[in-house]
């Protein structure tokens, strides 16, 4: 395990009135003493003057945490420094001189982990908690990092370990006066288990889609006046708009905030087929842009039949606008808008929303959030799935066995150097 002794800054980059340098690693008792005069009584905030090589660099709130006791489990500073970046940069420097190390982008987190002060969901879910933009996504992620999501991985390993030993028990006194039906029972519950596991699975989506964001295309025909309803929901000019069809001929991207949950907004190329290179470019990857989306909006113009595919749209799920109501009533059923006058534009915002909420599963509940939780949890059913052929008992067993260890990468119990890269490469410089 590393030893050696890092540093960097927890608060956020820039001019400021307070700047916190943070430091740990088994020689930062050593490096504080050294800048600080000495150690001030741990978890008591004392005013310092900062020295190195006897020069004034500061003065500043110094805080000593002796590991365990500290967010890392190792022994542990902060410097709460005046945030000019000429102070800050000095204070880098003599703490580079007196041994220390820049840390690289989560490594305190990571070191947490090592020393068993949290397991990898909760540093998933403190990452998430950084970087949360919305109150919906900031509450996810701090049931996440409040190990939410561990003890319900638990629960599912007690329930392993329990269906394990009566499978143990079934082989090592197969001759005793065993329960009538064990092994049978075994398998019954294992598949339980398992049927739950595949549930959590299919309900992943929504927790992936609050903590990543939604994509929403807005899919038509050209010229139903999609850029002027993108322009319309973000209340700027973020899409040219013109009379003249097929204006749009990449996408336009732009994010907004609907039910708590950021959405991507995707403006795209009217459809239709076309000899013009370009254009058919754009069609491509409006086609493209509606088969990713979470959700699709199927424009027409209020005063035109809609062709037959934006009728496949509405068909296939899509939420149908009709837009320019101001001029005629719609054709067919419809969200009846006006991009240019504001009809109907509340009640369009209203049924984003519903659609928002039901695809993001706003709730209190904890689920998975990221495809590694889907990955292990997907292979732990794959290997429960391993008792239905297993002849022996001795590999229903091991089947068993299987399923714990997939389970247990979950939370970073097994077999975790493969992800720890990955994990932690998502947090930013200081945490």
């Amino acid at each position: 395990m590393t030893t050696d002794t890092i540093f960097a800054l927890a608060s956020g980059a820039g001019r400021a009135a307070v700047a916190v340098m943070r430091i740990s690693g088994a020689g930062a008792g050593g490096v504080l003493a050294a800048l600080a005069g000495g150690l001030p009584a741990p978890r008591m905030a004392s005013l310092r003057r900062l020295r190195h090589g006897g020069e004034v660099l500061d003065r500043a709130l110094v805080l000593w945490f002796p590991g365990p006791a500290s967010y890392t489990g190792e022994d542990s500073a902060e410097l709460h420094l005046h945030g000019g970046p000429a102070v800050v940069a000095a204070v880098a420097d003599a703490l580079a001189a007196s041994g220390a190390r820049p840390a690289a982008p989560g490594e305190f987190t990571r070191r947490a982990f090592l020393h068993g002060k949290l397991d990898l969901t909760a540093a998933e879910g403190i990452a998430d908690l950084i970087a949360a933009e919305t109150e919906a996504q900031r509450r996810q992620a701090l049931r996440q990092a409040e190990g939410g999501l561990a003890r319900r991985q638990r629960k599912w390993a007690q329930r392993l370990t329990r269906l394990l030993a009566r499978q143990e028990a079934f082989i090592e006194f197969e001759d005793e006066d065993l329960p009538e039906g064990l092994d049978d029972a075994v398998a019954r519950d294992a598949a339980e288990l398992r049927a739950e596991l595949v549930a959590e699975i299919a309900g992943a989506v929504q927790g992936e889609a609050l903590r990543e964001g939604l994509r929403v295309a807005i899919l038509g025909a050209p010229n139903a006046g999609k850029s002027s309803l993108l322009n319309a929901l973000l209340g700027r000019e973020a899409a040219i708009t013109s009379p003249q069809a097929g204006t749009t001929r990449d996408v336009v991207e732009a994010r907004m905030i609907i039910a708590g949950v950021p959405v991507l907004l995707a403006d795209t190329a009217g459809l239709r087929e076309t000899a013009d290179a370009i254009e058919a470019e754009g069609v491509r990857r409006a086609r493209a842009q509606g088969e990713a989306a979470e959700l699709v909006l199927a424009v027409f113009a209020a005063d035109a039949l809609p062709d037959a595919e934006t009728l496949a749209l509405v068909d296939a799920g899509a939420l149908a606008v009709a837009n320019k109501a101001d001029l005629v009533a719609p054709s067919m059923p419809g969200l009846a808008v006006s991009a240019r006058t504001g009809q109907g534009l509340e009640a369009l915002r209203a049924a984003l929303a519903e659609a928002v909420h039901s695809r993001a599963g706003l709730s209190d509940s904890v689920g998975l959030t990221r495809p590694r939780h889907r990955a292990a949890l997907a292979a732990t059913v794959a290997e429960l799935e391993g008792l239905d052929t297993a002849a022996l008992p001795e590999l229903r067993a091991e089947a068993l066995r299987a399923a714990l260890r997939a389970l247990g990468r979950l939370t970073g119990t097994v077999g975790v150097e493969a992800v720890l890269d990955l994990v932690f490469s998502e947090f930013c410089i200081g945490k």
